[in-house]
């Protein structure tokens, strides 16, 4: 029997720890060369596999292999570029599966969120009806930690970590200049619909003077009223507030405050910042002098503060994937199960893509105070391991991280026809 070829693609918003997953699937491949010939990876994600974009790893240096686990962003480019269902677009699936074919490719890696586990899902299901079965599994990722079944999402523990150092720092700023000058500070962080890294704001509470004063979730409808007293009432007993805001804040029509009317590629509402909005509103309403800050991409790329945890697990799930996949599973994702908070002990298990596919894992209520602007223990026992430790990046004599930049050689294309993607 021919010794089968893998593809792996990264999707979606990148991370600070994906690469380390894209190590642990390379690095875990290279051990098993009767079984797995070559690892091809995507350029550009998905797009990568639709145009025959293909990069060969078996070229790259272990040393450049093994750089990828503390190089943040998508080594090998990623995208937004959601595929279909198969009756509405059966095209291109049939398209991956040519590709697929072409390359000898019997393994598909996807390391993304809920919609590429759907994606995933589909291309193992199409491949079968159509003869050339692939061996599909999912590899979880997304800061946003909104993927079911599994206890921590790579990417979320380091951007958790971000969060809580950088608000707990903006924090004693703010109290130093309060008398004179800034009252209220917005830090806004990602979120859209799970309040998760809004949550890891409240971890600096306890070092930062009891900041952030108010956390705002977007599983907690806003109200204005309410908000902007407990803002006064702050600035008042304290001298100053300082808030986080999850940029999926929604009112209680369940409209989100900044919604800006447009649509991403996965067809989500763009949000256009919650930070400024809330900043007018405070000062229109209080005349408060404030400040605002979008942590956007810094939040997410921040390689340089990264959680350890963070970074082994993001391996391990890339390393879990093969394996499962060499002992004949198929359609599934290797999930981290949680075993006790203090000392913190998990293990690899994992589920069927067709039970991940498109669910989103919000935060529970009892994680959030009962006023709706703060983390209960409970929430902060479950976060508190997911930031442990330091996993700094080797630095050099100029005091930059030595982060890898992989060449994008592709191979040579075998169809002789190309593929026009929308």
């Amino acid at each position: 029997m021919t010794v089968k070829n893998a593809f792996y693609a990264q999707s979606g918003g990148v991370t600070a720890v994906i690469n380390a997953s894209a190590c642990g699937v390379i690095e875990t491949a290279r051990l098993h060369p009767t079984k797995i010939h070559k690892v091809f990876a995507g350029r550009n994600g998905i797009l990568g596999a639709l145009k025959e974009e293909l990069i060969d790893t078996s070229t790259l240096a272990p040393s450049l292999i093994s750089a990828l686990k503390h190089t943040p962003a998508g080594a090998f480019g990623s995208c937004r570029y959601k595929l279909k269902g198969l009756k509405e677009n059966r095209e291109e699936y049939e398209r991956l599966i040519a590709v697929f074919q072409a390359h000898n490719i019997g393994y598909f890696f996807y390391n993304g969120g809920g919609d590429s586990q759907d994606t995933a899902n589909k291309v193992s299901q199409i491949s079968q009806e159509m003869g050339y079965p692939i061996t599909c599994i999912g590899i979880p990722k997304t800061v946003d930690n909104d993927l079911p079944f599994t206890d921590a999402c790579p990417g979320f523990g380091s951007v958790a970590k971000y969060v809580a150092v950088s608000i707990f720092e903006a924090s004693l700023d703010v109290a130093s200049m309060a008398a004179s000058s800034t009252k209220v500070f917005i830090m806004e962080v990602m979120g859209r619909h799970a309040g998760w890294i809004a949550a890891a704001g409240g971890l600096a509470q306890p070092v930062a003077l009891g900041a952030p004063h108010l956390i705002l979730f977007p599983e907690i409808p806003f109200n204005q009223a309410d908000f902007l007293k407990r803002v006064q009432e702050t600035v008042n007993t304290k001298g100053y507030c300082v808030i986080v805001a999850s940029e999926g804040v929604q009112d209680a029509n369940g409209k989100f405050l900044a919604e800006s009317g447009l649509k991403d590629a996965f067809g989500h509402s763009q949000l256009g910042g919650v930070a400024p909005f809330l900043a007018q509103m405070v000062k229109k309403e209080l005349g408060l002098k404030n400040h605002w800050a979008v942590a956007d991409y810094l939040q997410r790329a921040a390689r340089h503060i990264a959680s350890q945890t963070d970074v082994e697990q993001a391996y391990a799930l890339g390393k879990h994937a093969v394996e499962l996949a060499l002992a004949g599973k198929n359609a599934v994702m290797p999930i981290i199960v949680r075993e006790s908070d203090s000392p913190y002990r998990w293990h690899l298990s994992d589920v069927a893509l067709s039970k991940v596919a498109n669910v989103e894992k919000t935060l529970p209520r009892d994680f959030i105070s009962a006023d709706g602007y703060g983390i209960t223990p409970a929430c902060r026992a479950y976060l508190e391991p997911l930031i442990a430790g330091e996993a700094y990046p080797p630095y050099d004599h100029n005091g930059l991280p030595q982060y890898v930049h992989l060449p994008h050689q592709l191979i040579a294309k075998e169809l002789k026809e190309d593929f026009a993607v929308a």
